[in-house]
């Protein structure tokens, strides 16, 4: 069966995913990097030496003996930017050059931002404008992008984002003193589920700009005087969703565009994109998000390159 390879290696998952002739997925295989218990964090050295050990067990994994390789695509930088570096990619990269030159396949390179934006448009079925909106957003990005098609890949060309704290920053800080784990996304998702509503927190939004470092110590103000974390955990998911759907209405209104994609592992919490969908359904403006598994960071948007430079 003919098949197609994407790799992935970002800053806290090893990646690997498989699609058919068909553009299904056959095989996705993730591996979490560990993060030692009350650390923030990992060093890029410590990213590569986990990456080096798990990629070649998720390729064996992901490939099965029917399986005939017929390209390769692969993340070798954060952004799409001629400057843009991060040693974490390189591993994925080197296995990749590798298996295209033993199996004497094709080797497609994009940056680990496009790959999520393929992820997403994969996972929602593609998007029809020629040009829309993208907002990023993760631990280490926070994004809005304007993405217009070319004749042979997506051209992105950022028009806002944060001016300081990225969301994925904003969760992990409030996490991280309410004791979570880190990266404390996924957790703090399941306690704000259990709160009856969510505490206020202010939005900071100019244009198509936000700033994420007030909200996140007005947060930090709340938890030193002892509210709820439940209620702290949906506040801070609700000023997200809040600041995503104004930073993306301005940025509609100034580029005429009625799309915009969400994507990134911020925007797997289901709420967020609730409610920033809310916002933007009032001023005509359609949000598409990835489905959770496909937002955050995995392998799928370079095997969907690989798949779609098929012909």
């Amino acid at each position: 069966m003919k098949v197609y390879l994407g790799i992935d290696t970002s800053c806290y998952t090893t990646s690997v995913a498989v699609l058919d002739e068909a553009g299904r997925l056959v095989a996705d295989e993730r591996r979490i990097l560990t993060v030692k218990p009350g650390n923030c964090g990992l060093q890029q050295s410590e990213m590569v030496f986990q990456h080096v050990r798990a990629l070649p067990e998720l390729v064996e994994a992901a490939l099965q003996p029917e399986y005939e390789v017929q390209a390769i695509g692969v993340s070798d930088r954060p952004r799409p930017l001629a400057n843009s570096y991060m040693p974490a990619f390189l591993t994925g990269l080197g296995t990749a050059r590798a298996m295209a030159k033993a199996l004497q396949v094709p080797l497609l390179t994009e940056s680990h931002q496009e790959n999520h934006l393929l992820a997403g448009l994969w996972s929602v079925g593609g998007i029809d404008s020629e040009r829309f909106l993208m907002l990023h957003a993760s631990g280490g990005t926070t994004d809005m992008l304007l993405v217009e098609r070319g004749a042979d890949r997506y051209h992105l060309t950022q028009i806002g984002g944060s001016k300081d704290l990225h969301a994925g920053q904003f969760i992990d800080r409030v996490g991280v003193a309410l004791g979570l784990q880190f990266p404390t996304g996924i957790v703090l998702e399941k306690l704000a589920q259990t709160a009856t509503e969510p505490l206020d927190l202010p939005v900071s939004v100019q244009g198509c700009r936000c700033s994420l470092s007030g909200p996140a110590t007005a947060a930090k103000r709340l938890l030193d005087k002892g509210v709820d974390g439940a209620g702290l955990a949906l506040g801070v998911e609700a000023c997200l969703g809040k600041t995503f759907g104004k930073m993306l209405a301005n940025g509609a209104a100034q580029t005429g565009v009625q799309d915009v994609l969400l994507v990134g592992g911020v925007a797997s919490n289901v709420y967020i994109c609730q409610v920033a969908r809310e916002i933007l359904a009032k001023k005509g403006v359609s949000l598409h998000n990835a489905a959770a598994r496909y937002s955050c960071d995995c392998a799928v948007g370079n095997a969907f390159m690989a798949y779609c430079k098929r012909f």
